[in-house]
């Protein structure tokens, strides 16, 4: 499988959006409630020859006991585990606050390349005094970006891009058979993907709509290569 880029942050900072505008489509849900993004969401990305697989996640609370958010929190920590570059996503409007630091603190134990990725900078000329807050983080320089109307994503992929390690030029492209798993609310749909994977990509709960997105998962077996939605 292609490299792996997370996008993580706190909750409602943009996420989505700048995962839609990244991959080219509309594959995550867009609202302006926070927590509408749950499981880690997988979405093909290409920039400057660099093909790569850039993850969503749902909103890091770091400190939640709430049985979703806590299981957000694990989907998230999973799609870092995974990743070889880290997007921090951040937003200008509401400046640093405390659970950023936190987010960027667990995020600096992972010893991963981390680019910070500040959200919402929607205007075109100077940047305003409050962007520079955003180096309290420690994380470097940070990039301005408006996920919204795709200012400064060249920026940001540039960075990303760094990072990313060499292809392999004799891969193949895969072919996936996809498979879509469906059913009403509540009868273990996120538990039948999780076992076919044999791992906790999906969060479950007794909670009936805990899934929201389509959401992309890879599987290769002795039967062939297979996308779960």
């Amino acid at each position: 499988m292609n490299n792996v880029v997370a996008i993580v942050g706190r909750p409602n900072v943009g996420k989505s959006t700048l995962f839609n505008k990244l991959t080219g489509e509309r594959t995550a849900i867009v609202d302006d409630t926070p927590g509408v993004t749950r499981d880690r969401i997988y979405g093909e990305c290409e920039w400057c020859g660099k093909k790569f697989m850039l993850v969503d996640t749902g909103g890091i609370e770091p400190y939640s006991d709430d049985i979703i958010l806590s299981q957000m929190r694990r989907q998230a920590e999973l799609a870092i585990d995974s990743a070889e570059v880290i997007i921090l996503v951040t937003d200008l409007r509401s400046g640093v606050v405390a659970t950023d630091m936190d987010v960027a603190a667990m995020l600096q134990k992972s010893g991963k390349p981390i680019v910070l990725c500040v959200n919402k900078c929607d205007t075109i000329g100077e940047l305003p005094a409050d962007f520079y807050e955003f180096y309290n983080l420690g994380l470097g320089d940070p990039i301005a970006v408006s996920s919204v109307h795709g200012l400064g994503t060249g920026d940001l992929l540039d960075e990303v891009c760094k990072y990313l390690p060499a292809e392999d030029e004799n891969g193949e492209e895969n072919e996936y058979i996809k498979v879509a798993v469906i059913g009403k609310p509540n009868v273990g749909k996120s538990s039948l993907v999780n076992a076919v994977l044999g791992e906790e990509r999906m969060i479950v709960s007794s909670i009936a709509g805990t899934t929201r997105d389509a959401t992309d998962s890879y599987v290769e077996n002795e039967f062939g290569k297979f996308m779960t939605r």
